[in-house]
């Protein structure tokens, strides 16, 4: 950083004009920045100021140097404080990547919680359904729901339970079904990041079983299943807060009320941090906080 000091000290000395000046701004002594400036002149081989008694100003050759260097040193500084700021627990930017109807429904009203108490940090905001690569795509932190996460590359932080439940339209013919049995393949509509099948376990305390969802119908997105659970197409499997509003409506009910499947997991994903830097904890802290109320409220 020494060649950044002495370019710093040169274009505070040419906006200035007055190395005792400078000198006061940057806690050096008048001596030192004229050492600064004559060793700068000497690796450029270029005279950057004329000295007087009474003043001193830029040469040509300064002046043109002064103009090329001077978006480089900003950009650094710029840089130095964009760095500090990832240090602190209310500066910074975080980049967070969510489910599509989580981030729709759950996200925003946490966002705006937190950026009430902390207005210096701001946002970046991806929604997918489908698993992201949070180191290759340059995240700061995942939200997933998922099953126990396996991946070893990641660190990650369990949430909340997440319950899934089975839905279709009332009336059809799914909605009076007293055993998974009864459940043709074809009439699963299966939730897959790769649009593919889906295997279901479903228990009832005493017994399991188990169906190869998929087989007619996939999808990556949860409301597009709900949808056409609701059109009587099949049976979808999807988080209970998900489809509330639907139950809520009367759009869809919930079917083989006594089989369910292994829960999920809400959970934070993040790069293989050795310590969470302070503004992704922080938002970790206050979103592990906040997160219980709003999933309450809709399940």
């Amino acid at each position: 950083m020494n060649d950044y000091k002495a370019l710093r000290t040169f274009l505070l000395a040419a906006e200035k004009r007055n190395f005792a000046q400078v000198a006061r701004e940057l806690n050096m002594t008048p001596a030192a920045v004229t050492r600064a400036i004559a060793a700068l002149e000497e690796d450029l081989g270029v005279q950057l100021f004329v000295r007087t008694t009474r003043q001193v100003s830029l040469t040509t050759d300064g002046a043109i140097f002064a103009a090329q260097v001077q978006p480089a040193v900003k950009a650094i500084d710029d840089a130095r404080k964009d760095a500090m700021n990832t240090h602190k627990a209310d500066h910074g930017r975080l980049r967070i990547s969510a489910p599509t109807w989580f981030g729709q429904q759950v996200l925003p009203p946490i966002l705006s919680a937190f950026r009430d108490s902390h207005p210096k940090i701001s946002f970046e905001i991806s929604l997918a359904d489908g698993l992201v690569n949070i180191i290759e795509d340059d995240y700061d932190l995942a939200i997933r729901i998922s099953a126990e996460p396996s991946d070893k590359f990641t660190i990650w932080r369990k949430i909340s339970i997440v319950d899934r439940i089975l839905v279709a339209a009332p009336g059809s013919r799914f909605s009076d079904m007293t055993h998974p049995n009864a459940l043709n393949p074809d009439d699963c509509l299966a939730y897959s990041g790769q649009s593919k099948r889906e295997h279901w376990t479903l228990s009832d305390g005493s017994g399991s079983a188990s169906i190869s969802a998929g087989r007619a119908f996939s999808a990556n997105s949860g409301e597009l299943l709900a949808s056409m659970a609701a059109d009587g197409v099949g049976v979808a499997m999807l988080p209970k807060f998900h489809v509330a509003e639907h139950l809520r409506t009367g759009r869809l009910v919930h079917v083989l009320n006594d089989w369910s499947p292994p829960p999920l997991w809400l959970t934070l994903y993040y790069p293989p941090y050795q310590a969470l830097p302070p503004r992704i904890a922080s938002f970790s802290k206050f979103f592990e906080q906040q997160v219980p109320a709003f999933m309450s409220a809709m399940g």
